[in-house]
Order: structure tokens, then sequence, then C-alpha cells
């Protein structure tokens, strides 16, 4: 004989079990009486995942349809509900969007992320009549996405050597921001080329360069794989 319950073994002649204290049948036992007992739920109804994204997207469409309507029925044009509109549609791309594919590949989301970011940035671009696209955020941005885009690739479909993908990705982000102070100077004509951009170029290149000697080194190099990749 066992509990309902919790399913442990019973001997015989016991009323209730001694682990959860539900009430045991047996065939000595009165049934007129006692009070039929069910396992006990949570209570809690389940929240669907697609019902919620598919609530916060009908929320994201109304931020971006109202404004704008609202803006042209009292304005008669489009000026800052258009930044609200792609702001809303960026940050879905961004984080909402990977949430409907069961296993997104990282990949595919990164490009896209980054080509979402740009097509953003031209936008403010276009409406605010800059020339700061073409020669700071488009070089930046792309140089950015390249980067993380390689580094996903290699990490996904890559099986060994990570931590040299770690060190070179490490490494390149310190180069990035070199680049980043540089495409400032050139495009707002600032005095120094390179100035704050060492204080992070230097420290991200020694740390790139250490990863990478260790993945050289076989037992530092397994140790670390071990305590962080599997």
């Amino acid at each position: 004989m066992y509990c309902i319950q919790c399913g442990i073994e019973l001997s015989e002649g016991q009323t209730l079990c001694p682990i959860c204290h539900t009430r045991v049948y047996h065939p000595d036992i009165p049934v007129s009486n006692a009070r039929p007992t069910y396992p006990k739920g949570s209570g809690k109804a389940e929240v669907s995942p697609r019902g919620l994204l598919f609530v916060l997207t009908i929320f994201a469409t109304l931020c971006v349809i109202v404004p704008l309507i609202c803006e042209l029925i009292f304005a008669g044009s489009i000026s800052w509900s258009g930044y609200m509109a792609c702001g809303v549609v960026l940050g879905y791309i961004l984080f909402l969007l990977p949430s409907w594919f069961r296993r997104p590949n990282p990949v595919v989301f990164v490009s896209v992320d980054f080509a979402a970011i740009t097509l953003y940035l031209l936008y403010i671009n276009l409406v605010t009549r800059g020339d700061w696209f073409l020669s700071f955020a488009f070089p930046v941005v792309g140089v950015l996405g390249l980067i993380l885009v390689t580094f996903s690739a290699l990490t996904r479909y890559l099986h060994h050597g990570r931590l040299y993908v770690w060190g070179g990705t490490v490494i390149a982000l310190g180069i990035w921001t070199a680049l980043l102070e540089f495409f400032l100077w050139l495009t707002f004509d600032l005095e120094r080329v390179l100035s704050w951009s060492l204080c992070t170029m230097i420290p991200l290149s020694v740390l790139g360069m250490m990863l990478i000697v260790i993945a050289m080194v076989r037992p530092l190099r397994d140790s670390l794989e071990r305590r962080f990749f599997f």
C-alpha cells in the first residue's frame, strides 16, 4: 500500500502518511465519513509566453501608431512622434523579437540588431539634416557590429579555441574604442586624435593578450574552459 500524495510505501494499519500526513485509504477504515484527499496544487494559473508576447506586441503597435496619429492631427507634421515610433520599433527588435523563436540564432539576431540601430541613426540624421552619419555613425556602428557578429558566429560554431576567440574579441573592442575617438575627431573636429580611448584600449589589449597566452598554455586553458565553458 502506498500514499496517494507522496508515493511512500506504508505499513498495514496506518491511517495517515508519516511524511505528508495524507489520509490513507484502507479497507478497514470506513469511507462514508472520510473526506476525499486530493493532491495539492499550486492554485496559480500559468501565463502563456506567447500570449504575453502578443499583448506586448499590441502595446508596442499602439505606442507607434497613436503618437503618429495625434501629431498629424494636432500639428499636421511628424517630428517627435517619429523618434518615438522608431525608438519603440528598435526596442521591440532588440528585446522582444528573439523571444518569438524557440532557439534564436545569435548570429542572425545580432546582425538584425545592428542593422536596425544603423537605420535608426540614419533616420535621425536625415530628419535633423545632419552630416555625421557617414563620417561617424555608420563606421562606428558598422565596425562594432562586425566584431560582435564575428564573435557570435565563432562561439556558436567553433567547439574549440574559445579563449582565442574571447582574447581576439577583447583586443578588437580595445581597438574599436580608438576608432571611436578617431571618428569623433574626424567628424566634430576635436583637438586631440587619441586621448581617453588609450585608457580603454591599453587595458583591453593587455587582457586580450593574457587570454591568448592562457589559451596557449594547456593546463591553464583546460582549467578555465572547464570552469567557464563546460
